[in-house]
């Protein structure tokens, strides 16, 4: 129980480093082995996350709805709340076609191979995306893990219980004590992420190895920077702007950024976000379990803004092609509205791509030349966008009054277990 307890006492964000660090190494050393010996880790690690998402989600927006009753406006609160998502989208995709038109991540690119697997997806259209956002079936959104559908569903029960007022107060206390059993069972997967950080980054050394990234280092390098300036600028700024520190913000999101780049998942960061939005940032509580979780479903400013206008003018370079001022403006409004559809789980951010070259009449081929390393580009992507989707909450609860303004100042970068549960820890 002492050697726990002393693991607790490490600082959460430096157990989850000395996990990257570790599994880096050890993918470099056994190679393609890696994945067979370690891969696995990471792969339960994914499914744990994944696990919580759906009850997590479903219990919280429940309660969440129907403790707003007596305070905001529901209605005014989502009206904010989507304004901030697209004002940031908007300026994500400025900084992805910035940096990609300074940078030029297409020039010089040769001898590179489309991959075997690659097939053009189909796009949904803008309709069908708002269609498919009611659920037909809703136990089979909760079965298929279809977020957005579970918010709408969970979203519908938590206004009846609002209107049925005491006749469901029982119903009321019994989702809301659901609620606290998934946070807590949240707290438990959390403390895994060290184990699965090892296995997820050894695995993706040692599949892919550092020379096979080399050809297009260039990109890779212009999204991650085009993702570290609108997070550090840009989301940093609007902090300042509210009259918060910067620094006290990344502070505190610092547990869910780390959770998002390793996990490459929206949904599976969302547990580690909504703690440390509430715990750590001090946003309401029932307002974050809100906006949150409606974030990890359309807010997806790395996958949804700044990839696809980086691939555009990536692949337009490539091929030779001049984007006229139309195209720009094409990139730009597909980029923003399409965003709103991205599923925020690993892979489908080449669906973005997909629609943006699209409507911007690129040719879609170029769409291989990423596919090979997308998986090193959703980690700085899915940071990104949860990143983002942890600022919005913040921004809104500031305007609103939902802020904790000490909770804020004193941000903790703790997410794993609050400092009562380590002291029993270690007094056991």
């Amino acid at each position: 129980m002492k050697l726990m307890a002393a693991w607790f006492r490490i600082p959460f964000w430096q157990r989850v480093l000395a996990g990257f660090v570790l599994g880096a190494f050890a993918g470099w050393l056994m190679g393609p082995a890696a994945e067979t010996w370690f891969g696995p880790l990471g792969k339960a690690y994914v499914t744990l996350i994944r696990m919580i998402a759906v009850p997590l989600v479903l219990f919280a927006v429940m309660n969440a709805v129907a403790s707003l009753h007596g305070q905001k406006s529901v209605a005014a609160l989502g009206g904010r709340t989507f304004a901030w998502f697209a004002i940031t989208a908007a300026l994500a995709v400025c900084v992805g076609l910035g940096v990609g038109w300074v940078l030029k991540p297409g020039e010089g690119v040769t001898g590179l191979s489309m991959a075997a697997d690659y097939s053009v997806r189909e796009i949904p259209s803008p309709v069908q995306v708002l269609l498919d956002v009611v659920p037909g079936n809703p136990f089979k959104a909760l079965a298929e893990g279809k977020i957005l559908q579970v918010i709408v569903f969970a979203g519908l029960v938590g206004f009846a219980l609002v209107k049925l007022g005491d006749r469901v107060a029982g119903v009321r206390k019994l989702v809301g004590e659901a609620s606290e059993v998934m946070i807590q069972v949240t707290r438990f997967v959390l403390e895994t992420t060290p184990i699965g950080t090892f296995g997820l980054i050894a695995g993706l050394v040692g599949s892919y190895g550092f020379e096979k990234l080399l050809p297009l280092g260039n990109y890779v390098f212009a999204l991650y920077l085009a993702c570290a300036l609108h997070i550090v600028f840009v989301y940093g700024g609007l902090v300042a702007a509210h009259g918060l520190s910067p620094l006290k913000f990344f502070r505190g999101a610092a547990p869910g950024m780390q959770v998002a780049f390793v996990s490459s998942s929206s949904f599976a960061s969302m547990p580690a976000a909504i703690r440390s939005v509430t715990h750590n940032l001090g946003v309401d509580k029932d307002y974050a379990s809100f906006a949150v979780p409606l974030g990890a479903s359309i807010k997806m400013d790395g996958c949804g803004a700044i990839y696809p206008a980086l691939t555009a003018i990536f692949v337009s370079q490539y091929f030779g092609l001049d984007l006229s001022l139309a195209q720009y403006f094409t990139i730009l409004v597909a980029s923003v509205l399409g965003s709103f559809g991205t599923a925020g789980v690993p892979g489908t951010a080449i669906v973005m791509v997909t629609l943006v070259l699209s409507a911007a009449g690129l040719p879609l081929e170029g769409i291989g030349f990423v596919v090979a390393i997308d998986r090193v580009l959703d980690m700085m992507r899915t940071m990104t966008n949860v990143t983002g989707q942890m600022l919005v909450p913040v921004l809104v609860a500031r305007e609103t009054g939902l802020l904790d303004k000490q909770v804020y100042d004193a941000a903790s970068s703790n997410v794993g277990m609050v400092e009562g549960e380590a002291a029993e820890r270690e007094a056991a």
